[in-house]
C-alpha cells in the first residue's frame, strides 16, 4: 500500500501545481480561451447532472471492455510464447510485424469492416493494448530463472502447479505495469475514436463543446477525462498490491 500512499500524494502535489500554473496562466492572458479553473471546477456539477455523466460512463465501458478483451487475449498468448518456443517462432514473428504498426493508422480500416458503433472504439482499445501484453508477459516467463523451475519439479510440481504457483506470479508484476502505460494511450486512442460516428462518450463531448465555443464544458470534460484515467490507474495499482504482495514486501 506504500506505493498507493505516494501515488495519492505525487497526485495531489501534482494536481496543486497543475491548476496553479493554469491559474496564473487564465489571469495573465485573460482569454475565454483559457478558462479559469475555479470557473471550470464549479461548473462540474452542474456538467455531471445533466449530459456529462452519461458520455463518462460509455467511456469507462468501452476501457473496461477493451482492457478486459485485450488481457483474456494477451495473457495466455504472452504464457505459451514464453513456455514454448515452437509457438513463439510462430506468433512472435506475427507480433512483432504488428506491434510497430500505429494503431490509429487502422482506425479507416477498423471502421469499414466494423462499423463506426462500439465494436471499433473497443477494437482500437484491444490493438492498442495486446500487443503489449503479450509482450511483456512472454518476457516476465522467459526471465524466470532455471533454480525456479528445477525448485518446483523436484518438490512434484506438476503443469497446473507451475502455472499457478509460479508462472503467473512471475508474470503479474510487468502484466500491471504494462497494463497502466498501455491503459494511458487507450484513452488517448478512445477520445479520438469517439470524435467519429458517436453521440457519447467524453470525446465527443469535449469536441462538441469546443465546437460550440463553450469552453468552460470544455475544459470541464478535459478535467473529468484526466480524473477518470487517474482512477483507473489507482485501480491497477490496488490489483497490484493484492495479487503481488510478495513484491511489495522486497
Amino acid at each position: 500500500m506504500k506505493r498507493l500512499y505516494r501515488l495519492l500524494y505525487k497526485f495531489t502535489l501534482g494536481a496543486l501545481i497543475v491548476n496553479l500554473v493554469w491559474w496564473i496562466a487564465a489571469k495573465l492572458l485573460g482569454s475565454p480561451a483559457l478558462a479559469d479553473p475555479l470557473c471550470v471546477y464549479a461548473s462540474l456539477p452542474e456538467l455531471l447532472d445533466t449530459s456529462m455523466w452519461r458520455h463518462l460512463m460509455h467511456s469507462l465501458y468501452r476501457i473496461v471492455a477493451g482492457v478486459a478483451i485485450a488481457t483474456a487475449i494477451g495473457m495466455p498468448a504472452g504464457i505459451l510464447m514464453g513456455l514454448y518456443k515452437g509457438v513463439n517462432k510462430i506468433l512472435g514473428a506475427a507480433v512483432y510485424f504488428s506491434y510497430p504498426v500505429p494503431k490509429l493508422a487502422l482506425l479507416p480500416a477498423v471502421m469499414l469492416l466494423a462499423g463506426i458503433g462500439e465494436v471499433t472504439k473497443i477494437t482500437m482499445i484491444v490493438l492498442i493494448i495486446v500487443f503489449q501484453i503479450i509482450i511483456s508477459v512472454r518476457d516476465s516467463v522467459r526471465h524466470i530463472p532455471s533454480d525456479c523451475w528445477d525448485l518446483m519439479t523436484s518438490l512434484g510440481a506438476g503443469k497446473r502447479d507451475l502455472l499457478a504457483h509460479l508462472v503467473l506470479p512471475a508474470t503479474l508484476p510487468d502484466f500491471f505495469t504494462t497494463l497502466r502505460v498501455a491503459t494511458g494511450t487507450a484513452m488517448s486512442a478512445l477520445f479520438v475514436t469517439e470524435t467519429y460516428g458517436t453521440d457519447c462518450g467524453m470525446g465527443f463531448f469535449i469536441v462538441d463543446a469546443w465546437m460550440r465555443i463553450d469552453y468552460v464544458a470544455m475544459y470541464g470534460g478535459i478535467v473529468m477525462l484526466g480524473t477518470l484515467g487517474f482512477f483507473i490507474f489507482i485501480l491497477i495499482d490496488i490489483m497490484h498490491s493484492v495479487f503481488c504482495k510478495w513484491k511489495e514486501t522486497n
